[in-house]
């Protein structure tokens, strides 16, 4: 939906910038001054958390949907403001903002629930991307809410899981002269949360998980989305891929009423290298496709899914990604499609779909699996949600 007709058809959203720079309200303004004219956007303003909490709490500003806040603060900082947020206002997301090397706080915002975060020097084309997706996130999140207290139709229940689903997968991948990334995801009927992510980490590396949550509907949609955030708050703080998973599968378990669980695989890539690290947590095992079109498996490497239980351990491999290699991640409903004669696809299928050569391009190497399963399906619905990943090094 272009602005225009957004602005006629929706309240503002309405955002508390948190920062105690004092020129920061008058840059945020001239920046987003057009969504602001439109009736997109409307700013309120704090200069510490303590004034931020003080809006929010006596009703001074009401109607506040979102929260973007700086982290190092006087009075009270980001980190505590962020607390005392999710005990007093657990429906308002928050973007957290702070420098790139300030990794360690940025995880312990993600943790304490921040929804997102950027980094400064700001990119305001980035900053504004994060709001739109953080506010469609907010607006599925109410929505489903309501649904749920009102016990809405079925129909209208998938639907909301399927928007909260495209809202937390990335919606561009990052680009660079080393490498191509290129995902696809194709939900099934009954939305079961599977997702994807990749995020930037220190000196060039990504960190790049794709993920399977069990249960379907808005309850798995709601623990893909909390799951994607301790992922991203971990990942940032470690460059270590089992010590990512142990630390989410901490949190994930520490508070996990429902007993819902996510097997993911989560892969540390060094673009200057072709360096792969991974661990994973009862995920299918990525495979990589070589120069020639023959496809293998990585080694495996142990670890149970997260949120069985607390205090597991989990291995880590390491492999090489040769130049002109791609390495596909993916989710168990793509391998599990099955024919009329029900057989499943499996990683011969995956192999199959590069029998004619190698793939020229990441995109290329995830359609044409995609493609596979298509014709293998000959028609026949899907019983999962299917997610492919494929990286290539340039």
């Amino acid at each position: 939906m272009n602005d225009a007709a957004r602005a006629e058809t929706l309240e503002p959203t309405r955002i508390l910038i948190v920062d105690d720079e004092p020129d920061i309200e008058l840059m945020m303004r001239q920046k987003m001054r057009r969504k602001i004219r439109k009736g997109v956007y409307e700013l309120e303003f704090a200069l510490n958390g303590r004034e931020a909490l003080k809006k929010l709490d006596d009703g001074s500003e009401p109607g506040i949907d979102m929260v973007v806040t700086d982290i190092n603060m006087p009075i009270m900082n980001g980190l505590e403001l962020l607390a005392e947020i999710a005990k007093r206002h657990p429906g308002l997301k928050s973007i957290v903002v702070s420098a790139y090397g300030d990794m360690e706080n940025i995880r312990i915002a993600m943790n304490l629930g921040a929804f997102d975060f950027v980094t400064k020097p700001v990119d305001f084309a980035d900053l504004e991307t994060t709001i739109e997706r953080t506010e469609e996130h907010l607006r599925t999140w109410r929505s489903a809410m309501r649904s749920r207290d009102q016990v809405a139709a079925r129909l209208s229940e998938i639907e909301m899981a399927r928007t909260m689903q495209r809202a937390a997968v990335p919606a561009e991948m990052p680009e660079s002269r080393r490498y191509e990334l290129h995902a696809m995801l194709e939900p099934t009927s009954e939305i079961a949360g599977d997702f994807f992510d990749v995020v930037k980490l220190e000196d060039e590396k990504l960190g790049i998980a794709v993920a399977d949550v069990s249960g379907t509907g808005v309850g798995a949609a709601l623990f893909m989305t909390g799951s994607r955030s301790v992922l991203k708050g971990t990942a940032i703080g470690s460059s270590d891929p089992a010590t990512v998973l142990s630390e989410m599968n901490e949190v994930v378990s520490g508070d996990n009423p429902e007993s819902r669980l996510v097997s993911l695989v989560y892969v540390v890539y060094n673009p200057r290298t072709g360096e792969v690290r991974y661990a994973n947590a009862g995920h299918p095992t990525p495979v990589v496709i070589d120069r020639g079109g023959g496809c293998r498996a990585l080694d495996p490497v142990a670890g149970m899914a997260i949120g069985v239980r607390t205090q597991v351990q989990f291995g880590e491999g390491t492999a090489t990604l040769e130049p002109g290699e791609t390495l596909i991640l993916y989710c168990d409903g793509l391998t599990r499609a099955r024919d009329h004669a029900e057989q499943e696809f499996g990683t011969k299928g995956i192999e199959g779909a590069f029998a004619a050569g190698p793939p020229a391009s990441a995109k290329e190497a995830a359609e044409r699996i995609f493609e596979g399963v298509k014709r293998f399906r000959e028609g026949r619905r899907i019983e999962d949600d299917m997610v492919c990943l494929a990286l290539r090094r340039s």
